[in-house]
């Protein structure tokens, strides 16, 4: 089964992993930069549904903004 969750465009992923660091931040996780064996699951599941939800927010103003 191969990975299909590579970013293609470079300049995005830093910009993904400053989301995903403030994303742990909101939630209350110590996310390091490198390796994280050491979270739960349920840690690194927060951080997923943290990011998740305001990539909706953002695409519902974004959509918001498109009808005015």
């Amino acid at each position: 089964m191969s990975n299909n969750n590579r970013i293609n465009v470079p300049a995005a992923k830093d910009a993904m992993n400053q989301f995903k660091m403030e994303c742990a931040n909101e939630v209350g996780v110590n996310l390091k930069n490198g390796y994280n064996g050491d979270l739960t699951s349920r840690e690194n599941g927060s951080v997923g549904g943290q990011m998740v939800k305001k990539m909706i927010e953002r695409q519902e103003q974004s959509m918001a903004g498109n009808r005015e």
